[in-house]
C-alpha cells in the first residue's frame, strides 16, 4: 500500500534537493539512493521518530498520523475562529471538536512526536505540540479569521503565511503604544465629557468601542503610506460625534454649538440632528503625508450610506484619472445588527468587484456591540456571525476583539495590505459592547440584564490598555495623567467658548468643484441656449455610426447605424435614442463626463438605445461614445447588476462629488424606482434641505400605460410630486426628442442643480410624431409647457385639454384622427417646478371661461391630478381657470392586467377627453 501521497514525496524531494539538512536523518538517507523518474515503490519511506513498533519501523502508521495531523491544521484554520477569545465580555465559547486533536485520534502520546509541518510558517519538521501551539496563538487567542472560504489557492497562502508567521501578532513601538493610548483617551474622554456637560442628550454614544478611534487611526496611517489621498467614510449616528471630533477634527465649540442650538429660528423646516452631520478635513499623518477626509452625512436609515459612499470615492478616482484606484478608498463602518439585517450591504457588496462600480477595496469596520437597540443576535440573524453576509466575496473577514488594542493593530495592518496586494475588500469585525443604551435616555437593563451586570463591572477600555503599558513600564502614571489632562482641558476651553462666543456655522458649502454652482429656487429667467451648432452636431450622430474596420455587428444593428448616417445627412428626423445618444456626445465634446449605469441600459430595455455595440463574431463590445474626438470627455454607459438601492446610492453618491458632469441612472421600467424609495427620500429629495447638499443626478424612468401590467406602466410620478417642495428636484415629462436633447443639455449647462427626474417613453420610442426635425436641435432650450400651434386661442375652441407625456402624443393623434379643430391640446413638459408663468401666459391667450380639464392616463389618486389641483388653488389659477380631470378611476393598483381592456380604458379615456359621447369610464365591480 502507498502510505504516502506521490505529491507530498516529491514536494519533500524537492527540499532535500536545495537544503538537505533541512530533513530528519531518516529521510535523508531515503532520498540518497532516489531517482524520481524510476522510483515509485514507496516501501521504503522511512518511519518519523517514536512511531517504531517492535523496533520496525510502522509506514500505515506514519502516514495515518501525519495524514491526521494535516486535517487538524486545516481544521485551526477553517473553525479556529469559532474558539477565539474575541467577546471583551469573556462570556464562554463552545468548544469544537474539529479543534481538538482527539477527535482526529491523535493521542496525548502523539505531542512530543515530529511531523511534517511544511505548510505552516517556520521549521518544516515539528513535534504536535509546538504545531498545536502555533495555529492556537494564530487563530484562537484575541483574533479569529475566516478564509477558507477564498477560492484562490494563492490568496489564501499569502493570507496564511502572514498570520502563521507572526502567530498574528505586531510588534508595536513604543510610539505606536502612545499613539494607540492617546487615541483611546481622546475617545473616553470626550464621550466623558459630552455626557457631564449634556446631561440626557442624545449622542449615541461610543463608549464600550472607544479602539474604533485608534483603528480608524492606523488605518489612515496605512492608507497614506500606500499612496492613498482621498478617503470617504460613511457611518452610522453611533460614534459619529466621537469620529468628528477626533478623526474628523472638527471643533469641538462647533460641536458644542449643535448641543446648544443658539440660533433655532434659522432652521425652521431645514437642518438635521448633530449626529448625522458630515464633515471634510485634512488628515496629516506621523510622516508628514496629508490625506483629504470626507465623512458622508447620513440619516438614521444606518447601512444606506454605504453605496453613497462608494459612489463619492469612484468619482474622485475618475476626476483624478485614478484607474488603478490607488489614491483613493472607502472606509464604511457598520452596526453589528444592521450589517446582517439591511439588504443594501449586500447590495454594496456586491458592487465591489464590478468594473463600473469598483474602488480598489473597501474598508468595512463592524462596532460589533453584540446587541441590536434590544435585540440579542439569536434574534436578529440566522447566522454565526453579523458579518457571514461577506462570505459572499473572495476576501477575508477578521473577528476581533476590540479590547485588545494590540490585537486590532494586528488586523488593520493585514486588511490594509491585503487591499493593497488584491484590490478587494476587507472586513474587520470588531467586538465590542455597548456601555449606556441604544441611547443616553434608554435603559438597556430592561432587556438585557446578565449583559450589562458584566459591563457595568469593566473598567474602560483606555485602563486596560494603560494597566497593560504600565505593566511593561512603557509609560508613567504621570506620562498618562498628562495626556488625559491636556485633552479635558482642551475640551473645557472649547465649552467656554461656545458659551461666550456668538455663533458662526462651519457647514462647508459650495467649496472646490463645487465653485460657482448653486440651488436654491429655480429663476424663471434661467435660459441657456442648449442647441449644438449644425455642424458639430451633424459630426457628433455621424461618429455614432463609425466602427474601426475590424469590428464586425449584425445586419439588423448595421441597418440602425446606417438611419443614424441618414439623421445625420437630414434625410430622416432625429428619434429619441438618437437625440439621446446626440445629447451625450455633444456634452463630452464640449469636456463634460457622461456616466449612465442601470439595469441593460447598454442596449436599452426597448432595444433602442444601443449605446454599447457587440462584434458579431467575438462579443467584443464597442461605444461609439467613447470616440467621438481625441480631447473630449470620457463617456460610460454602464449595464448594472439587478440592483436598486444599491446603485442608484452609488450613482447618486457620484454625483456629489461631479458637479459639472451628466450622470445618469435608468431604471429597467420606472415601476422598480421605488425599490430604492430610501434613497429618493432620505438622500435625492431631501439633501439639500437637510445638510446643504446639492446634486445633478438625473433618473430616467420609463414611464406609460400600454397594457403590460400594473408593474410596468407607472414611475409613480404622484410619490415625486408629494416629496417636491422648495424647488428641491425637477420633474418632466418631454414628449419629443428634441425637448428630450434640450433637457439633458440644460442639467449640466445650468449652474443651477437639481436632481432631475425624467419620465421616458416606452412605445414612443420609435413613434414618428415624436421625432424632431434637425434644426430643432441647433438653437433653443427646454420648453417648460408647449403651446397648441394647431389651436391657438385665437380658434375659440370648445375646451382646453392640458396633459403630460404620452396621453398627449395620443390626445394629438386622437384630434387628428376624428378632425376635430376645436379642441386645445397643451403639453405641460416640466411638472415641477410648475412653470405657473408659461402656463398663464399660454391659457390668457384663450377666451376666458373656455372649460379647463387635466388629463392623465394614471387613476385619478395617482399621477399629477391631486398635485396640479392643490397648485392650483395654491397659486389662485383656480378662479380664472376651474380645473376638472379626466382620468381613470381611484385604484389601488395603477392599472388593468389584461392587454384588451386595457385598449378599451384607454380609448373611453381619449373619447372622454375630445368631448365625444362614450361609456363612462369605471371600474368593473
Amino acid at each position: 500500500m502507498n502510505v504516502y501521497s506521490r505529491a507530498y514525496v516529491d514536494s519533500l524531494y524537492e527540499d532535500f534537493q536545495q537544503d538537505p539538512t533541512s530533513l530528519p536523518i531518516e529521510w535523508q538517507e531515503f532520498f540518497q539512493n532516489f531517482d524520481p523518474a524510476t522510483d515509485t515503490d514507496t516501501s521504503a519511506i522511512p518511519h518519523t521518530p517514536g512511531t517504531v513498533s517492535s523496533g520496525q519501523p510502522d509506514r500505515r502508521q506514519v502516514a495515518q498520523l501525519q495524514d491526521r495531523v494535516d486535517q487538524l491544521i486545516r481544521g485551526f484554520r477553517v473553525r479556529g475562529h469559532l474558539e477565539a477569545k474575541i467577546d471583551p465580555l469573556g462570556r464562554p465559547r463552545e468548544t469544537n471538536r474539529e479543534l481538538n486533536p482527539a477527535s482526529y485520534g491523535l493521542l496525548n502520546s502523539d505531542f512530543q512526536k515530529k511531523f511534517s509541518a511544511r505548510t505552516i510558517f517556520g521549521q518544516n519538521f515539528r513535534t504536535l505540540d509546538e504545531i498545536v501551539n502555533q495555529l492556537r496563538q494564530t487563530y484562537c487567542r484575541s483574533i479569529g479569521v475566516q478564509f477558507m472560504h477564498i477560492d484562490d489557492h494563492e490568496v489564501r497562502n499569502w493570507l496564511q503565511s502572514r498570520m502563521e508567521g507572526s502567530q498574528n501578532r505586531i510588534n508595536l513601538s513604543r510610539d505606536t503604544q502612545m499613539r494607540i493610548l492617546t487615541r483611546l483617551t481622546d475617545a473616553v474622554i470626550f464621550e466623558e465629557f459630552v455626557r457631564k456637560k449634556y446631561i440626557g442628550a442624545k449622542t449615541f454614544s461610543l463608549e464600550g468601542a472607544e479602539t474604533l478611534i485608534p483603528l480608524l487611526d492606523l488605518a489612515l496611517e496605512h492608507a497614506a503610506d500606500h499612496g492613498v489621498e482621498e478617503v470617504v467614510i460613511g457611518m452610522a449616528h453611533r460614534g459619529r460625534l466621537n469620529v468628528l471630533a477626533n478623526i474628523m477634527n472638527k471643533r469641538a465649540q462647533n460641536i458644542f454649538w449643535s448641543f446648544d442650538d443658539p440660533n433655532p429660528e434659522v432652521n425652521r423646516g431645514r437642518g438635521d440632528v448633530l449626529y448625522h452631520m458630515g464633515h471634510s478635513s485634512d488628515w496629516t499623518t506621523a510622516s508628514g503625508k496629508k490625506v483629504h477626509l470626507s465623512l458622508c452625512f447620513n440619516p438614521s436609515h444606518l447601512e444606506f450610506v454605504d453605496p453613497v459612499a462608494i459612489g463619492r470615492c469612484r468619482a474622485k478616482q475618475d476626476r483624478d484619472q485614478d484607474d488603478l484606484r490607488e489614491h483613493g478608498m472607502t472606509i464604511l463602518i457598520h452596526g453589528d445588527a444592521a450589517f446582517a439585517g439591511e439588504g443594501v450591504v449586500q447590495e454594496t457588496l456586491n458592487l465591489s468587484q464590478l468594473p463600473a462600480y469598483s474602488t480598489g477595496g473597501t474598508l468595512h469596520v463592524i462596532v460589533n456591540n453584540q446587541v441590536g437597540f434590544t435585540t440579542d443576535p439569536e434574534h436578529g440573524r440566522s447566522t454565526t456571525y453579523a458579518s457571514d453576509v461577506a462570505k459572499m466575496l473572495q476576501i477575508p473577514i477578521f473577528h476581533v476583539n476590540g479590547e485588545d488594542p494590540e490585537a486590532v493593530a494586528q488586523v488593520v495592518s493585514l486588511a490594509m495590505q491585503f487591499r493593497d496586494e488584491f484590490h478587494r475588500d476587507a472586513v474587520i469585525d470588531m467586538y465590542c459592547y455597548r456601555r449606556l443604551g441604544h441611547n443616553e435616555a434608554d435603559e438597556p437593563r430592561f432587556t438585557q440584564p446578565e449583559m450589562y451586570k458584566v459591563i457595568d463591572s469593566r473598567p474602560t477600555i483606555r485602563d486596560s490598555f494603560l494597566k497593560r503599558m504600565l505593566k511593561m513600564k512603557e509609560i508613567t502614571e504621570a506620562e498618562a495623567d498628562e495626556i488625559a489632562n491636556v485633552r479635558r482641558k482642551e475640551l473645557q476651553e472649547e465649552f467656554d467658548s461656545a458659551k461666550v462666543k456668538k455663533f458662526t456655522s462651519d457647514a462647508q458649502v459650495g467649496g472646490g468643484y463645487w465653485e460657482g454652482y448653486y440651488g436654491g429656487p429655480e429663476q424663471e429667467d434661467d435660459n441657456v441656449d442648449t442647441g449644438v451648432p449644425m455642424g458639430k452636431l451633424t459630426y457628433v450622430i455621424n461618429q455614432l455610426a463609425e466602427l474601426p474596420p475590424s469590428f464586425g455587428v449584425s445586419r439588423k444593428l448595421q441597418r440602425i447605424l446606417d438611419i443614424r448616417k441618414e439623421i445625420a445627412e437630414g434625410k430622416r428626423p432625429v428619434d429619441w435614442a438618437t437625440a439621446e445618444l446626440a445629447a451625450f456626445g455633444s456634452l463630452a465634446v464640449e469636456g463634460h463626463r457622461v456616466r449612465m449605469s442601470g439595469q441593460d441600459c447598454g442596449r436599452g430595455t426597448f432595444s433602442q438605445r444601443h449605446a454599447v455595440l457587440a462584434d458579431h463574431e467575438t462579443g467584443e463590445s464597442y461605444t461609439p461614445l467613447q470616440h467621438i474626438s481625441d480631447d473630449q470627455a470620457p463617456v460610460d454607459i454602464f449595464n448594472s447588476p439587478l440592483s436598486e438601492i444599491g446603485v442608484l446610492g452609488f450613482e447618486y453618491g457620484y454625483s456629489l462629488d461631479s458637479p459639472e458632469s451628466l450622470i445618469c441612472w435608468e431604471a429597467q421600467f420606472g415601476d422598480f424606482w421605488n425599490a430604492a424609495q430610501v434613497i429618493v427620500d432620505q438622500f435625492i429629495t431631501s439633501a439639500e434641505d437637510k445638510w446643504a447638499r446639492l446634486s445633478g443626478l438625473t433618473m430616467l424612468l420609463p414611464h406609460g400605460f400600454e397594457g403590460a401590467g400594473p408593474e410596468h406602466c407607472s414611475a409613480r410620478v404622484e410619490r415625486f410630486l408629494t416629496l417636491a417642495a422648495e424647488h428641491n428636484i425637477q420633474i418632466a415629462n418631454p414628449t419629443t426628442a428634441a425637448q428630450y436633447f434640450h433637457l439633458l443639455r440644460r442639467q449640466v449647462k445650468r449652474q443651477w442643480r437639481k436632481p432631475l427626474i425624467v419620465l421616458t417613453p416606452k412605445s414612443l420610442l420609435r413613434e414618428p410624431n415624436v421625432m424632431s426635425g434637425l434644426s430643432e436641435f441647433y438653437s433653443g432650450t427646454f420648453q417648460r409647457v408647449i403651446a397648441d400651434s394647431l389651436v391657438p386661442g385665437s380658434a375659440k375652441p370648445k375646451r382646453i385639454l392640458l396633459c403630460n407625456g404620452k396621453i398627449g402624443v395620443e390626445l394629438i393623434q386622437e384630434r387628428e384622427k376624428t378632425k376635430r379643430d376645436d379642441i386645445a391640446i397643451v403639453r405641460l413638459e416640466q411638472l415641477y417646478p410648475l412653470p405657473v408663468p408659461q402656463i398663464k401666459q399660454i391659457l390668457e391667450t384663450y377666451p376666458p371661461g373656455t372649460p379647463l380639464y387635466w388629463v392623465q392616463e394614471e387613476p385619478s389618486n395617482m399621477g399629477a391630478w391631486y398635485f396640479m389641483k392643490v397648485k392650483w388653488d395654491e397659486f389662485g389659477l383656480d378662479n380664472q381657470w376651474p380645473l376638472e380631470v379626466i382620468s381613470r378611476p381611484e385604484s389601488a393598483s395603477p392599472s388593468t392586467g389584461s392587454k384588451k381592456t386595457h385598449l378599451i380604458e384607454q380609448e373611453e379615456l381619449k373619447k372622454a377627453a375630445l368631448g365625444a359621447p362614450a361609456r363612462k369610464i369605471a371600474k368593473a365591480q
